[in-house]
């Protein structure tokens, strides 16, 4: 089974990923799943100027990689590409990048929300939602909880 993690500031390239992912595999591979999520422009009727994402490491990335080992081990996974990325990004954006080789669909697509779904509750990867009536952190499920700046004496 092939694994690769990584938080990074660039955006890659999908069809390297892609390649990679396919060159990792065996021939039993039938079926590539890819999710690319954006950062959104309009988040409860108020306009999104950025997100800012921050890792704590090392434990950002062995969540990550925990997560793809494991949910390949569940569902008889070929491989699993999750790449995350940090610091600041702004509407249209892509943020984070999961790929899954399987030997059918109903597997890779199984895989590729789990992931995805796992990477939102219980990565060390963080994000401040900056936005035309405030700043925001974002927990999982869209719940956002009002960050307050400091007042200066």
């Amino acid at each position: 089974m092939y694994v690769c993690v990584n938080i990074t500031s660039e955006k890659p390239s999908i069809d390297k990923l892609t390649e990679e992912l396919l060159k990792n595999t065996d021939r039993t591979t039938g079926a590539v799943a890819t999710f690319i999520g954006f950062v959104k422009g309009v988040v409860d009727g108020k306009k999104v100027y950025k997100l800012i994402y921050s890792a704590y490491e090392p434990y950002a990335s062995k969540s990550l990689e925990k997560i793809a080992y494991e949910e390949a081990e569940k569902h008889g996974l070929k491989g699993v590409i999750i790449i995350h990325r940090i610091g600041e990004l702004f509407p249209g954006d892509p943020t984070i990048y999961i790929l899954v080789a399987a030997k059918s669909r109903h597997e890779a697509f199984t895989g590729v929300r789990n992931i995805l779904e796992r990477v939102k509750h219980e990565s060390y990867i963080y994000k401040l939602e900056i936005r035309e009536d405030g700043e925001y952190w974002v927990l999982g499920d869209g719940k956002r909880i009002q960050r307050f700046k400091e007042q200066s004496p």
